[in-house]
Parts: structure tokens; C-alpha cells; sequence
């Protein structure tokens, strides 16, 4: 069994509202030195697979996972 993570985020220059929201609320609630929240994804996955795992998670990331218009993803493998 095989572990990876991807982790999708926003390009640069798309509006993130939720980070904003964020970021607006910490600010209100004193956490004034926070200038700027980015918003993203964390996903973990379990495969049986053992070769060719990074190829099968990028096919998942462009088919699903993230929105190659607007988001970037980085993939991470869990050594065994």
C-alpha cells in the first residue's frame, strides 16, 4: 500500500474570498500582523500500486483533483 498526498492550490493573481474572509476575521479578532490568507486543498491517498505511482496521481489531479485554469497541486509521496 502506497500513500500520497496532493496538495492544490490557488495560481497567483485568482481571487481567494475565503482567505480574504480569513484574513479580514483575524485581523478583527487581533491577530493584526496577518496580512494575507491563501486558501487550499490537502488530499490524501491510500493506492495498491507498485510502480508508476506519481504518473497515476497526476492523471487523478488533471482529470479531478484540481482545476488546472486556476489551480496548482504539488505531489508528495509517503515513503515506506
Amino acid at each position: 500500500m502506497k500513500k500520497a498526498r496532493v496538495i492544490v492550490k490557488l495560481k497567483e493573481g485568482i481571487l481567494d474570498p475565503q482567505g480574504e474572509t480569513v484574513t479580514k476575521a483575524l485581523n478583527r479578532l487581533g491577530f493584526v500582523e496577518v496580512k494575507k490568507v491563501r486558501f487550499g486543498k490537502l488530499i490524501e491517498i491510500e493506492l495498491e500500486i507498485e510502480e508508476g505511482i506519481v504518473p497515476r496521481i497526476e492523471a487523478m489531479c488533471q482529470k479531478l483533483l484540481a482545476n488546472p485554469v486556476t489551480e496548482t497541486y504539488t505531489i508528495e509521496i509517503e515513503e515506506d
